[in-house]
C-alpha cells in the first residue's frame, strides 16, 4: 500500500500484523497497579496484626480458664510455703518449703504474663474450674481441687514444731495432687505450646515433691 505524502492526505489506518489489527496496550496503566500493590500491602499488614492475635486464646477459653484458676490455687501453695519456712525448725521442711514458694509464686508470674499478653483479664466471669469438661463437683465450697479450707489455714498458722511439719506436709500433698489433676486436664484440651509446656513442668515438679513429702512424713513419724 502506497502512503501520499502530499499535504492534508488522510493519515494511513492501523498497520495490521499478519492481518490482524493490533490490540490497545496499557489499559491497566501504572495508577491501577499502584493501587493494587497498596492494597496488597494494607492486606498483608492487617494479617500480620491481626493473625498472631486471631490465634492466641479467648477469653472464655481452656486455657485462659486454667491460668486464672491455677494462680489462684498457687497462691494458696506460696502462702502456705511461707508460713513453713518461717516457722518449721525441720530444715529439710524449710528447704522444701522455700522451693515450692519460689517455684510456684515465679509460675503464676508465666501465667499473669501470657494473659497479659493476650489481652485478658486476670480474672474471668466463669466459675471456677469451668474450663475443664467432667469438673462438676470438684468445687466444694468454692474451693479447687486440694486446696486447703480457711479453717485449715488458721490451724497452720497457729501449729509449731512436729505438728506444724505434718500439717504442712499433709496439706501440700493434697494441695500438690489437686494441681496435678488441673494441669493434666489442660494437657488433654490445649495445644498452645507456651500453656502445655507449663502444666507439664508442674505435673513433673509436684509429682517428685510428694515423693519428697512422702519419704519425709515417714520419717517424722517414725521419730
Amino acid at each position: 500500500m502506497s502512503i501520499s505524502t502530499e499535504p492534508g492526505a488522510e493519515a494511513p489506518a492501523a498497520a495490521q500484523v499478519n492481518g490482524t489489527a493490533p490490540t490497545s496496550r496499557g489499559r491497566f496503566g501504572a495508577p491501577w497497579l499502584a493501587a493494587v500493590l497498596a492494597f496488597g500491602l494494607l492486606v498483608g499488614l492487617a494479617i500480620g496484626l491481626l493473625g498472631p492475635r486471631l490465634l492466641t486464646p479467648t477469653d472464655n477459653s481452656a486455657e485462659a480458664g486454667f491460668l486464672r484458676d491455677m494462680s489462684t490455687h498457687h497462691a494458696q501453695a506460696v502462702e502456705m510455703s511461707m508460713i513453713a519456712h518461717a516457722n518449721s525448725t525441720n530444715p529439710q521442711i524449710v528447704t522444701l518449703a522455700g522451693d515450692i514458694a519460689l517455684t510456684q509464686h515465679g509460675q503464676i508470674g508465666y501465667m499473669q504474663a501470657w494473659l497479659r499478653d493476650w489481652h485478658l483479664s486476670p480474672t474471668g466471669s466463669q466459675p471456677s474450674m469451668a474450663w475443664m469438661p467432667d469438673a462438676a463437683g470438684s468445687v466444694q465450697n468454692g474451693l479447687m481441687p486440694g486446696m486447703a479450707t480457711p479453717e485449715q489455714l488458721a490451724t497452720l498458722r497457729k501449729a509449731t514444731g512436729t505438728d506444724l511439719d505434718i500439717q504442712f506436709l499433709t496439706l501440700m500433698r493434697q494441695h500438690h495432687l489437686g494441681g496435678i489433676h488441673m494441669a493434666q486436664g489442660i494437657l488433654a484440651q490445649s495445644d498452645n505450646e507456651d500453656v502445655t509446656w507449663l502444666a507439664q513442668t508442674m505435673v513433673t515438679a509436684q509429682q517428685g515433691e510428694i515423693n519428697l513429702i512422702d519419704s519425709l512424713l515417714k520419717q517424722i513419724q517414725q521419730s
